[in-house]
């Protein structure tokens, strides 16, 4: 299908000042949201993730058992949305959270790097979404969005999107530090939204430069404005560098002020991280915790 002659139908990407602006009036303004309440909601988007070359199945066992443990040891605070692994482990994590609400994310399509033929990637999602993943997170192809093949990239979400199925929850990656500007990150979004995806996610973790607010600023506004054509909501995801409260605090306000209240659910905002999660339990309960 031909998707990028759709993004003519869209206002062109802000400056780089104009985000550069907008980005430091969100973070004056998270300032009010650095409180329990906020934190407490932060907590329960988060993807819990272990993305490791050592990683076993001893270790993600282990790994998605504390998860679930998390339920009875702090009752009062609401759980992570997920446990998010490679697919390997899906079924590993199934059986650890089995009888739990906890819902299983696996990365696929040849995560990180994207970089592998369609078929090999088509197989790895199926075999994720068979093995028991509720939520698949894919990348997007980051060579052809640099070279403008974008109805390529576009078109490999789409065939992603079939395999995964309806039920599946579909995240795809941007990889937004290695796209960089805001035209090519806001371009990246559009393409996903209009090939299906169900959130948008601004990184693998696996590069240098991961999550940023002005890469969430951008992909947010493209997310606002792709719901007032369509009337389709999608979801925003940051992951990769998110390590403090206070960095949860900061993306919650930016999907609030720019999306709305109605994008202050699990449904629609994410966070994927592993660090995170311990600093935010923390600053819940006022005192250094080690959970994880």
């Amino acid at each position: 299908m031909e998707y990028a002659n759709h993004l003519n139908e869209y206002a062109p990407a802000p400056s780089e000042a104009q985000v550069a602006e907008e980005v430091a009036q969100l973070k004056a303004a998270a300032k009010a949201n650095e409180n329990v309440e906020v934190y407490k909601f932060c907590y329960s988007t988060i993807d819990l993730t272990t993305l490791s070359c050592n990683d076993s199945v001893e270790s993600v066992t282990k790994f998605a058992n504390r998860a679930v443990e998390f339920y009875g040891a702090y009752p009062e605070i609401p759980n992570v949305a997920s446990i998010c692994v490679y697919p390997s482990f899906v079924e590993t994590v199934g059986l650890a959270v089995d009888g739990s609400p906890m819902r299983i994310t696996s990365v696929a399509g040849g995560f990180p790097a994207s970089q592998t033929f369609l078929e090999v990637k088509m197989l790895e999602v199926a075999m994720a979404v068979e093995n028991g993943a509720d939520e698949v997170d894919i990348v997007l192809n980051v060579g052809k969005m640099l070279t403008g093949e974008y109805d390529e990239a576009a078109n490999e979400v789409e065939v992603l999107r079939n395999e995964a199925g309806e039920e599946t929850v579909l995240k795809v990656i941007i990889e937004s530090g290695a796209l960089k500007t805001p035209d090519i990150i806001r371009k990246a979004s559009l393409l996903s939204m209009f090939a299906g995806t169900d959130f948008v996610k601004t990184s693998t973790g696996k590069i240098d430069v991961a999550a940023t607010p002005e890469a969430a600023v951008v992909m947010c506004h493209a997310i606002k404005d792709y719901y007032e054509k369509t009337g389709r909501k999608v979801g925003f995801k940051a992951a990769g560098g998110v390590r403090t409260a206070e960095d949860a605090a900061l993306y919650y306000t930016i999907v609030k002020e720019i999306l709305g209240e109605e994008w202050i659910t699990t449904d629609l905002f994410r966070i994927g991280a592993s660090s995170a999660a311990n600093n935010i339990i923390s600053s819940i309960v006022g005192e250094p915790v080690k959970f994880f």
